[in-house]
């Protein structure tokens, strides 16, 4: 009697035998890689050798576990990213110290800032006042809510980082998903709502220097190797008519997609007028949470055009404003348990895998096996295989990284293939600046994710074809935008 009740508790709880299919084939591929034989060198159009040691097939091991596990949900994404510092102390891929500190860089540190933004957007009720303004204003139709979070979000990211961008709209977007929906079980409408609102702050980040930290490190590694200034307003001037051509080609992929249940929201309008008003005047916390916001951007966006502000690191100014806002009581230590922590480390483990592929040598030698293999082939084809390296990597390592390490090798190639390094620059920013497959890829990615509308699965399924997408933009622009704007694509 007892083993037949006890037989049945284990057929109830069930074995989720496809769950345990993706968990074994991320180690799998890890043992395999990191164990077996040792891999060609890879040899750059110049001669030189770059070999794959243990400590760098471990790091392309690690890479495939944490994506698999990723894509596929197998675990919670925070615990796939302590994985990989796991495994690479104990396999001593690196100095454990060196790898688990990569989970406390400053870029993990704005993320949390970022976040805390949000925080107070949410608290202080500047999220609701923002969200029924904007609302009284699109109208109920939900194709003109989709292109109204777009174009705000795109347009915001001309001014602060993306990260930011996505921190601020992601309170808003919840608070515009709960007029629209009973609950906060997940809907058409949701999910592309928040992945679109992801994508469009990748789309509207390449626009500016102010965007990303992605266009400057860029530009100033460009002047370094060809000994080319590229100003502000240069890369302003390329990058605005892409940009923004992706932002609408987004919104028409979101609505094809994923078309809202309803058309519109009947008394959407009104109800928001009729919201906006009974929330009353402005409050103490709001205009100091707006004001501090406001304050901080600022000092980071004039980072670029004052010398004076150019030493302060834009974390240290986000983590201060973080600070003033507990001082000051607009938050208060119990909203420190709201912090979704598993999205933090999240972002935690993309940084330590990242530069566990930069500093073993791995994406080094995955770089110029790839591009070598345009080297005798036409311009285009070249240019589209760079931005392609590009976009996938980004989805790996931080963006600054993957351009870091194909650029030198793309730069030596183009002259042979009579192709300009503006060119190469500049699409490999394109790309740089959206990674659609993995939350690991970019923070508004995984800010998004806590929205629980969509699965890490879903969005790299959808993000797949929104990568078709943007490699035909970059097609367009460089084979018509560009050339009609003056740009010297082949020399």
């Amino acid at each position: 009697m007892i083993a037949a009740e006890a037989a049945e508790a284990v057929e109830g709880q069930g074995i989720d035998l496809k769950r345990w299919f993706f968990i074994l084939l991320g180690i799998g591929l890890f043992l395999f890689v990191y164990y077996c034989p040792p891999w060609p060198d890879a040899i750059d159009p110049l001669g030189k050798h770059f070999e794959l040691g243990t400590a760098a097939k471990g790091a392309i091991g690690i890479f495939l576990l944490a994506a698999v596990w990723w894509v596929f949900e197998v675990v919670p994404i925070g615990i796939t990213s302590l994985a990989i510092g796991a495994l690479q102390a104990l396999f001593m891929i690196r100095e454990p110290k060196v790898a688990f500190n990569d989970f406390m860089d400053p870029s993990v540190l704005f993320i949390f800032g970022s976040i805390v933004f949000g925080m107070v957007f949410t608290k202080t009720g500047l999220t609701k006042r923002i969200a029924y303004k904007m609302l009284s204003i699109v109208g109920e139709k939900t194709s003109n809510i989709y292109l109204g979070c777009f174009v705000m979000t795109a347009a915001l990211t001309h001014l602060m980082a993306h990260t930011a961008v996505a921190a601020t709209m992601f309170p808003l977007l919840m608070t515009i998903h709960a007029l629209y929906a009973d609950g906060d079980h997940p809907t058409r409408f949701g999910k592309g709502l928040f992945i679109g609102m992801a994508w469009v702050a990748g789309a509207g980040s390449i626009i500016t220097l102010l965007g990303a930290a992605r266009g400057a490190v860029a530009l100033g590694f460009y002047k370094d190797i060809m000994h080319i200034d590229i100003s502000f307003f240069t890369l302003t001037k390329y990058m605005l008519p892409v940009g923004w051509l992706m932002v609408f080609l987004l919104w028409l992929f979101i609505m094809f997609f994923f078309k809202p249940e309803q058309k519109s929201v009947p008394g959407l309008q009104e109800r928001s007028k009729t919201m906006y008003h009974n929330l009353g005047g402005w409050s103490r916390n709001e205009v100091l949470g707006l004001s501090i916001v406001f304050l901080t951007i600022l000092v980071i966006a004039l980072k670029n055009f004052i010398p004076a502000f150019s030493g302060l690191h834009k974390t240290a100014v986000l983590l201060l404003s973080t600070i003033a806002f507990f001082v000051l009581n607009i938050l208060s230590v119990d909203d420190l348990e709201e912090i979704p922590w598993n999205i933090i480390l999240l972002f935690a483990g993309a940084m330590s895998i990242g530069f566990c592929l930069w500093d073993t040598g791995a994406a080094k030698w995955m770089a110029v096996h790839w591009l070598t293999l345009f080297k005798s082939s036409p311009g285009i084809v070249f240019i589209l295989g760079m931005s392609f390296f590009v976009m996938i990597m980004t989805n790996f390592i931080m963006n600054v990284a993957a351009i870091a390490i194909s650029l030198p090798v793309a730069l030596v190639i183009a002259p042979y293939l009579g192709v300009s390094g503006e060119v190469i620059l500049f699409s490999s920013l394109i790309t740089a600046g959206m990674p659609f497959l993995l939350l690991v890829g970019a923070a508004p990615n995984a800010i998004a994710y806590s929205s629980k509308q969509f699965t890490a699965g879903e969005f790299f399924r959808y993000g797949a074809l929104a990568s078709v997408m943007l490699m035909g933009v970059v097609w367009l622009a460089v084979s018509v935008i560009w050339p009609l704007m003056g740009m010297k694509i082949y020399v």
